[in-house]
């Protein structure tokens, strides 16, 4: 599809030229290996508990440090990463990544939990900032939707693979505990490889000025954009998370088993969904994504609703399914947006925004939820969420519906001379619209076929590719 805002060449394309596809799709692997880690230690908790011999309250405060970490890190990654490049914040991130396999692996108490999963969030944090902005600096102002996708897709498939490959290395390998973040140590470790030898470039000071350590923002007339992306994928992150906290609570229940398989398998189908539907949605127009993706997350917490009540695991796995739906589409859309309004010196700083105000209501609203089903019970405090989710959802889906086309003059009415004593020669037909390249739009078509325009504004633009309904 056409973009139609200013394109910036990418600060990171090797020797100012294309680079191969497959180059584009190896810079998405730092983003999948440590996101891998992010939910590797899920199904894990239930023995450490056993082990250790924590409360649920402190496993609470053991999910609520990774959020911390993540947050704090999006406060200072994406601004340093645009003024001194995306390597000098992603290597140090997949250093600390490493280590929090180490303490992970070496767990003895409460508190090396904590620290492991704070390096976690961190490292998460510096990942989805800087990592995501250099998928689309290797993959150029060329292949910039390509870049969006891959990125999204490495961040969701990463989350779900985790689970799935600790549940199952932890039941079928000695030392459950220990043996995945093995695993994982190695694919960080080639992650290591693939991203020092990524062909990007320093910034050359185009991050722009301000303190570096901020609420992420975007530039000066990319904010509308910043705000539709966020409506549409934080339902869809909150739902997942909420899914992914639920649904070993719920399978324990339903069907009477502890089986960390069977708790991995059930993110991972989440998830999956989350990277299939990004594929087959690539060719959409932005507002339908984000359109479909609100409508997705609100579905899912339906089925949720169903699930709570009706003791279904049917209801259980087409909320999962519906939900990850919602947070890929979500996060494509927006990732999509940003991608095709925000320059390349703004770009890491752009995503860390958008991932802020996903991952807040992400990291609150469960534990919220948590503390309320103590009191009221699971089935109250599940549809109480779910309710309220899916209405939010489709509150940011409104969003990106454009206003209905302006009703075109008649043809009768157009040609009509103004009245007065004598008929005025007819004014002479109007010219078509040159087609000459604008700097700050690209190439303009000619548009006086269409027979209505929406509301012209760089926002609706974007969220339509620049294409205009015309006849």
């Amino acid at each position: 599809m056409t973009e139609t805002t200013t394109e910036v060449r990418a600060p990171g394309a090797a020797g100012g030229g294309d680079v191969p596809v497959h180059r584009v799709w190896l810079a998405a692997w730092p983003v999948t290996a440590v996101f891998v880690l992010s939910n590797a230690a899920t199904p894990l908790y239930v023995l450490w508990q056993r082990e250790m011999g924590f409360s649920r309250g402190t496993l609470t405060v053991v999910f609520a440090c990774y959020i911390a970490g993540l947050l704090g890190s999006l406060l200072v990654s994406g601004v340093v990463s645009d003024r001194i490049g995306r390597k000098p914040v992603l290597l140090p991130a997949l250093g600390l990544a490493l280590v929090a396999c180490l303490v992970f692996a070496t767990a003895g108490g409460v508190a090396a939990l904590v620290v492991a999963r704070l390096c976690t969030g961190i490292a998460v944090g510096a990942v989805v900032s800087a990592g995501m902005a250099a998928v689309t600096d290797v993959a150029g102002p060329a292949r910039r939707r390509l870049a969006a996708l891959l990125a999204s897709c490495a961040m969701v498939f990463g989350a779900g693979l985790g689970p799935l490959l600790a549940g199952v290395l932890s039941e079928a390998l000695p030392a459950p505990t220990v043996t995945v973040f093995v695993v994982e140590a190695v694919f960080l470790a080639t992650a290591v490889v693939v991203a020092a030898r990524m062909p990007v470039r320093r910034p050359g000071g185009a991050g722009g000025g301000g303190a570096w350590v901020r609420v992420p923002g975007v530039p000066r007339g990319a904010g509308w954009q910043l705000a539709l992306g966020i409506a549409v994928f934080a339902p869809g992150i909150t739902a997942t998370s909420f899914v992914l906290s639920l649904g070993p609570s719920l399978l324990s229940g339903l069907l009477g088993t502890g089986s960390r398989i069977v708790a991995g398998a059930l993110a991972f189908a989440m998830f999956l969904g989350a990277t299939g539907v990004q594929f087959a949605v690539r060719r959409l127009r932005r507002r339908s994504v984000l359109v479909a993706g609100a409508g997705a997350t609100a579905l899912g917490m339906l089925a949720l609703v169903v699930a709570v009540h009706a003791g279904s695991v049917v209801a259980l796995g087409a909320a999962a399914v519906l939900a990850g739906g919602g947070q890929g589409m979500g996060q494509l859309g927006g990732l999509s947006l940003l991608n095709s309004t925000v320059p390349a010196g703004r770009l890491a700083e752009a995503n860390a925004a958008l991932n802020v105000g996903g991952y807040l209501p992400a990291g609150v609203l469960p534990v919220a939820v948590g503390y309320l089903s103590d009191g009221v019970g699971l089935t109250v405090g599940a549809t109480v969420f779910g309710t309220a989710l899916g209405v939010l959802a489709l509150g940011g889906g409104a969003g990106p519906v454009p206003l209905a086309p302006a009703p075109a003059p008649s043809p009768a009415a157009s040609a009509a001379p103004e009245p007065g004593p004598e008929p005025r020669p007819r004014a002479p037909a109007p010219r078509p619209l040159p087609l000459t390249p604008s700097p700050a739009r690209g190439p303009l078509r000619d548009r006086s076929g269409c027979r209505g325009r929406f509301v012209v504004s760089a926002a609706w633009d974007a969220l339509s590719d620049g294409q205009e309904d015309c006849e």
